[in-house]
Formats: structure tokens, C-alpha cells, sequence
């Protein structure tokens, strides 16, 4: 499992070495976006729309839109300093709550922490204590260069560590459009609906959930595979329209010109016969 950050967990004076390691993974189908006409995956280019010219990643520069086009830019020694002075103090889990003080709408991705060199002792600590208090603890860590908050907590026999918002990035309910002012229901249509979701209750169960999408994707993808119905990205190099459409314009062009270069011809033999 690859290492995505290493350095260390600290509560009071006890600092445990950990790596990091991405607990989730996307099983998403990718798929390539084609030239319908020859097959060839499109490419993608960062161009500038005012020079119309590409532009190297060494040509990029960092900068925050205060108002409409208007920009400061901030150079990438100012970052990797401020970035520095944040990463001095890490990781360190600042409370101890419960997790179901915790709304769901906080969470954002899982990482597993694994012990790093000598932590062995300290991180086993870590569990125990989380494990039998049956609290988690509220961190903060520099994660590509973002603060993110985090909350640590046992996983089976592993400590995991969620990254979850702060406050200000979950937007309010107050200003989601169309919400009802009353919840006024129909009594008998109340019990109905419990009477349903008791029906329907039972203990949650990840394994007996499936993504049918992906599994039917993949499926029709492997049948037109196996029936050959396959294409091939072409290498032959494209001609250029505007060229192609040059050479057709010269052409035409060449082409019209001919009866006036042999009326021209004509003109001039008969001007030195008279001669």
C-alpha cells in the first residue's frame, strides 16, 4: 500500500511516528474521449486565450481573484514558506469528543495510519486508550499543502484518520432553495411510512451493496471486447485543414486562370503576326 505522507502523531508529550495511507479508492470506469472519425484520444492543452499560445507549466504562476480580473499573485517561494512554518507543527490531536457529536456531513476521505520507525509501542498505546475510552481525537494536518481537520479513531486493529471540514466550508441549510416552513403530514400516511421503514430495517451490511452501474459497464465492455468489436487509434499523421483547404483554394485559383492566359497567349501572337 503506497505511503502518501509520513511524519507524526502527537497528544501532550507523547508523539507517535505514523505513516499515511489512502484507506478508500475510486472504482470509477474511465473512459477516453475519441476523435469519432479516426479514433485518436483527445488531447487537452493549457493554452492562453489572449497570447493564443501554449503555455509550459514553468510559465504558470499562482494567484487569488479578488474581484472580477484583478489578481494577486504570490509566488511560490511565499508559499513553500508559509507551507514550511504550518508543517512544523503537523499533526497534533488537539480534543477528545465522541464521534457521534460528529454530523456525517463533516467527513471528506479516510486514511489508514500505520506506525512508522520505533512508534510500535506508542501508536498500540494510542489504540488501546481511543479503544477503551470509546472517544476520538480532533487533530489538524498538512495534507498537499492544505490544513485540513482530522478526527483519529480505532478502525478494527488499525488507528484511522478522517479528514472533515471546518465550519465554514459546509454551507448552511438555511440557504438551500424550496425547503417546506412546516412539516405538516398526514397522520395515516405517517404510520404507513414507519410501518415501511421498520419493514425495511435491518443491520447495515457494506458488503451487500453493489455498484450494478459498474458492474453492467463492465460487462458490455467486456462482451464488445471479446466480439472483437473493437477500433484502433490512428498514427497516420492528419493532413491540416487550412492546408488542405489552401491547396484546393491555389488550385481553383489556377484553374480560373487558365482562359485568361490563353486569350493573353493568343493576344500576343496575333499583335506579332500583324508585326
Amino acid at each position: 500500500m503506497h505511503t502518501v505522507w509520513k511524519g507524526s502523531i502527537s497528544f501532550g508529550l507523547v508523539s507517535i511516528p505514523v505513516k499515511l495511507h489512502t484507506a478508500t479508492e475510486n472504482k470509477d470506469i474511465k473512459l477516453r474521449q475519441l476523435h469519432k472519425k479516426c479514433h485518436t484520444p483527445i488531447s487537452y492543452q493549457k493554452q492562453c486565450p489572449n497570447c493564443e499560445q501554449e503555455v509550459k507549466q514553468e510559465d504558470i504562476v499562482k494567484a487569488y481573484e479578488y474581484s472580477k480580473n484583478k489578481f494577486v499573485v504570490l509566488d511560490e517561494e511565499d508559499l513553500q514558506e508559509l507551507k514550511k512554518e504550518n508543517e512544523d507543527k503537523a499533526v497534533e490531536i488537539l480534543d477528545f469528543v465522541k464521534l457521534e457529536e460528529i454530523d456525517p456531513i463533516y467527513f471528506e476521505r479516510s486514511y489508514f495510519l500505520a506506525p512508522g520507525d520505533g512508534g510500535n509501542k506508542a501508536y498500540s498505546l494510542l489504540h488501546k486508550a481511543l479503544e477503551q475510552s470509546g472517544k476520538i481525537g480532533v487533530a489538524k494536518i498538512i495534507i498537499r499543502s492544505k490544513e485540513q481537520l482530522a478526527i483519529v479513531r480505532v478502525y478494527q486493529q488499525s488507528l484511522l484518520m478522517e479528514t472533515i471540514h471546518f465550519p465554514d466550508e459546509v454551507r448552511k441549510v438555511e440557504d438551500v432553495p424550496s425547503l417546506p416552513e412546516e412539516k405538516d403530514v398526514d397522520e395515516k400516511q405517517l404510520k404507513t411510512a414507519l410501518l415501511l421503514i421498520d419493514q425495511l430495517t435491518t443491520t447495515f451490511d457494506p458488503a451487500s451493496y453493489h455498484d450494478e452501474y459498474r458492474e453492467d459497464l463492465m460487462k458490455l465492455i467486456e462482451k464488445k471486447q471479446s466480439g472483437e468489436e473493437t477500433v484502433t487509434a490512428s498514427t497516420k499523421k492528419q493532413t491540416s485543414t487550412n492546408v488542405t483547404d489552401l491547396t484546393e483554394a491555389l488550385q481553383l485559383s489556377l484553374e480560373r486562370t487558365k482562359p485568361k492566359r490563353k486569350a493573353a497567349v493568343k493576344r500576343k501572337t496575333t499583335s506579332r503576326k500583324k508585326a
